[in-house]
């Protein structure tokens, strides 16, 4: 078992590029220097800007997470995820709600079109918590529901997935080494929770096993990104 000390060296940061204006958001990239090697491209900027943002944020250097949140019939989903594997990314979400059968389909995907891609399956979001789970009919808390489907997400050969850092020290104690775990959620000391329940801060998340962390607002809403940055992998060791 991996120290404390270790386990944060080994976790890697993740700026998510959540803001609205594609000039603001390449020179957002530049100012977080060439340290910062992920960056997270959600549905709003690709639905926005779509594949060729992609590749213009990859041609500045960066290793590309993008965080579409699949979800659908299994078809549809593994045509999808067919469909963005030509571009320049090395992470790609699913919804692991979306059942065995369309991870597994979504998996076989990824293996057929762009074998180095990890595949992240999305537990319970980190703007959800038990009342919010309990209002759309899910009667597990959002600890239990993280479990099981994590237990899902083995059986059908996911190798990563997306979790609350608060879940993260259980799945790595049942599952170990088996899934690369993502981290949002994370607010260094003193940062504004925002709409953000279940959150912790870089060095504790590393702590309970992450393997990367995904850091927003505290980032780009900073004076100077470079420093965030900076501060945040100084806490990671």
């Amino acid at each position: 078992m991996a120290t404390s000390l270790e386990t944060t060296k080994n976790c890697q940061l993740i700026l998510a590029l959540d803001i609205e204006d594609r000039t603001q958001a390449i020179e957002l990239v530049k100012q977080a220097g060439y340290e910062l090697e992920w960056v997270k491209i959600g549905l709003q900027m690709f639905t926005r800007y779509g594949p060729e943002y992609v590749r213009e944020i990859a041609g500045l250097g960066k290793r590309i997470f993008l965080d579409l949140k699949l979800h659908d019939i299994p078809n549809t989903v593994a045509k999808a995820i067919a469909s963005v594997s030509n571009l320049p990314i090395d992470m790609l979400t699913i919804h692991t709600c979306g059942g065995r059968e369309m991870m597994e389909w979504a998996v076989k995907a990824q293996q057929e079109n762009k074998p180095d891609l990890l595949l992240l399956g999305v537990t319970v979001l980190t703007s959800m918590d038990d009342e919010t789970l309990a209002e759309i009919g899910v009667k597990r808390t959002a600890a239990e529901q993280v479990s099981a489907l994590t237990a899902l997400a083995n059986k059908a050969g996911m190798s990563g997935l997306v979790c609350s850092p608060h879940e993260a020290a259980s799945v790595k104690a049942t599952h170990g080494d088996q899934f690369k775990l993502v981290t949002p959620g994370i607010r260094p000391v003193g940062a504004n929770a925002g709409d953000q329940k279940r959150i912790m801060t870089p060095q504790l998340a590393a702590e309970q096993g992450a393997d990367y962390i995904v850091v927003g607002r505290p980032i780009y809403q900073a004076k100077d990104p470079a420093a965030v940055v900076a501060a945040i992998r100084n806490d990671l060791g």
